[in-house]
């Protein structure tokens, strides 16, 4: 348990710092010095920084703006989703704000088609990895994070539709050239923030099992999750089964085909991709509920 302990706080630092990195490197050697703005707060802080330099001539690096917006947010995130969420979300938005103060601001490329999609995919992929280790940038991540987690709808679609107003922004003042760039760069950021953090996508699993029973129990061990138990033949061995349905997230396959084949290793497992829901999925707020009712109403 501790090495395995050791190992997650090991990997969550080791993803911190990447990240960190990797959004740093897109703001200041991508989006930047193209005039292309990420999301969030973010783009906000990149507006703000590009407003007093070209307005007042005054140099302050968006990274400053950054590590502002995100104190107030860090309450919200301390009071909505938690304090280990809120901290570590903090400090890599610290760690980030840091980065880009003290990397220099240069041109990787002056293509801006290619800035914005490789400025859009660094930043993306910071975030999710961020959610996929459960954390985040702060910023409108953790804004984005509360509303997925009240509402269950995808984090890249909600922030896609919050960052319109700053394209809108970017495009009254500094151009609509440079705001349908933005565009392709907020647009790759949320297909691949998708991609990464897949808690809202849904499976279906059918396990054919002649031990269904001793999987059942299995799972419901450690999985709350409905289970359908269907009448099944093999058509070839005429072999009365049981086929086992169950819905569940992509985070819990692992666990769930780990548990059937040390049940049943000759179970067969299919997995189907879940399009819609419609009833009762326990998210892991719900989840989290049973399990307290279930450890205050079990016998001492």
């Amino acid at each position: 348990m501790n090495k395995r302990r050791f190992y997650e706080y090991g990997m969550k630092a080791l993803v911190l710092v990447f990240t960190g990195v990797i959004e740093a490197v897109a703001l200041n050697q991508f989006l930047t010095p193209n005039n292309i703005f990420a999301g969030g707060f973010t783009g906000v802080s990149q507006l703000l920084s590009w407003v007093l330099h070209t307005s007042f001539g005054v140099s302050v690096s968006a990274g400053i703006f950054v590590l502002l917006f995100n104190i107030p947010i860090a309450i919200i995130g301390w009071l909505k989703i938690g304090p280990q969420f809120t901290v570590l979300s903090f400090i890599n938005s610290f760690l980030t704000s840091f980065l880009i103060v003290v990397l220099p601001v240069t041109r990787l490329t002056t293509n801006p088609l290619l800035a914005s999609l490789f400025g859009g995919l660094l930043v993306g992929a910071g975030t999710g990895l961020t959610f996929r280790y459960g954390f985040s940038t702060a910023g409108m991540d953790i804004v984005a994070m509360v509303v997925q987690k009240t509402t269950g709808k995808s984090i890249g679609t909600i922030s896609m539709t919050i960052n319109s107003v700053i394209v809108a922004i970017a495009g009254l003042n500094i151009g609509w050239t440079n705001a349908m760039y933005t565009i392709i760069g907020i647009y790759a950021s949320s297909r691949i923030i998708d991609t990464l953090h897949t808690r809202h996508q849904r499976l279906t699993a059918f396990i054919v099992t002649t031990h269904a029973d001793e999987v059942v129990a299995a799972l419901h061990a450690d999985l709350i999750r409905g289970i359908t138990i269907l009448n099944s033949q093999g058509a070839y061995t005429r072999q009365d089964s049981k086929t086992l349905m169950i819905v569940i997230s992509r985070y819990e396959l692992y666990e769930m085909e780990h548990i059937v084949k040390n049940t049943d290793s000759d179970a067969f497992i299919n997995l189907v991709s879940t399009v819609d829901l419609s009833g009762n999925f326990w998210d892991e707020d719900a989840q989290q509920q049973i399990r307290k009712q279930t450890v205050v109403g079990s016998p001492k």
